[in-house]
């Protein structure tokens, strides 16, 4: 349960919350410069984050985890505890040996599946999902989730309907063939989604970021076209918007955090070919306190962002805590690095809510 706690010296008379530390259950780091650039974001508040394998190359081996979660680890400060959870990159040559070896690897906590084609570094995902069949046949053995990018990428499916055709066509016969399959629909953006997710909840589960709760389609055309509001799945309309902030806030144990933060230099977001991807990590829990705050449901966000998660993937919840202070500061209109600029969501913007560690 949220609990509010005594006000601060610094923030007396504003209102506070204090909740079990938060997880990012998909995460985007990167490598190189951009990895050291954006990892004290998340870890700033998070304790431990679900990461993304689409680097290139991929990560497809239990090896290639194992050298990037050290990676990660060596460009965490000396005083951080965030822990990196990996995940593999699926593709139609991965052998089934590679479940067992990242069963046991105890560090590997799903296999990521990518439509090839539907987002950034996607083109080695798989293009027949039949072809993997033997590999799901193995997570279902070892009980290693699978997380699933949910979009087909038929040039004749409409962009908006993509996750609702995926739904029909690619998930709903994986669950019916692997019916103790434990399975991760990632980033949810419509309603369709959210109840057929409500309909399988015992094996099923979702991740929702904070951009699809907090915008519409719109937000894509706002005074412009608006290339750092362009994300896969794509912002769809505000009935979905409802619909999701509706799921987040249910306090139903089938939908949890799941930013989808996706760092990108500006130059490649602002150019004749921008690339997909929203980066929230420096407002990211804060920014789930502002949706939730909207919806009366604050009482609701500690299971959202710190409980339901754990309790899907088997893991505990973490011991320490954070706190959320109802403290308005300005966002960056952009964020340094090396040769470039990032660009956060609700850039130049005001946030609402500060967070701040627990002084317990």
């Amino acid at each position: 349960m949220i609990a509010s706690v005594p006000p601060a010296d610094e923030s007396a008379g504003t209102e506070q919350l204090r909740l079990i530390r938060p997880d990012d259950w998909h995460l985007h780091l990167r490598d190189n410069e951009l990895l050291a650039a954006v990892l004290p974001a998340t870890a700033r508040c998070f304790a431990r984050a679900i990461v993304m394998p689409n680097l290139k190359p991929p990560v497809t081996t239990v090896a290639a985890a194992a050298a990037y979660r050290e990676w990660i680890l060596a460009a965490l400060p000396a005083s951080s505890d965030f822990q990196p959870l990996m995940t593999l990159y699926l593709t139609e040559a991965t052998p089934v040996g590679e479940i067992e070896a990242a069963v046991h690897s105890g560090f590997v906590h799903g296999i990521k599946y990518y439509p090839a084609g539907a987002t950034t570094n996607s083109e080695n995902g798989v293009r027949d999902i039949r072809r993997v069949y033997p590999v799901l046949a193995a997570m279902e053995k070892h009980g290693l989730p699978l997380l699933l990018h949910g979009e087909v990428t038929d040039p004749e499916v409409d962009i908006f309907d993509r996750e609702a055709v995926f739904i029909e066509r690619i998930l709903t016969p994986v669950l019916a063939d692997f019916p103790g399959l434990k399975v991760v629909l990632e980033h949810i953006t419509t309603a369709e989604a959210a109840d057929f997710v409500r309909g399988h909840s015992q094996r099923l589960a979702a991740t929702i970021t904070v951009h699809h709760l907090l915008h519409n389609r719109n937000a894509l055309f706002q005074g412009g076209i608006r290339p750092h509001h362009y994300c896969l799945p794509v912002l769809k309309r505000e009935r979905h918007r409802q619909a999701l902030v509706a799921a987040a806030t249910s306090g139903a144990p089938e939908f949890f955090l799941g930013t989808d933060s996706a760092p990108h230099p500006r130059g490649q977001k602002e150019s004749a070919c921008g690339c997909a991807g929203i980066y929230s990590a420096p407002a990211a829990i804060e920014l789930y306190a502002e949706v939730f705050a909207a919806a009366n449901a604050l009482d609701r966000l500690e299971a959202f962002a710190s409980r339901n998660g754990p309790r899907f993937y088997g893991l505990p919840e973490n011991t320490d805590h954070i706190r959320l202070v109802r403290r308005p500061w300005t966002m960056p209109e952009s964020l340094n690095l090396a040769g470039d600029r990032l660009v956060p969501l609700r850039a130049g913007e005001s946030v609402a809510w500060s967070c701040l560690p627990d002084p317990d």
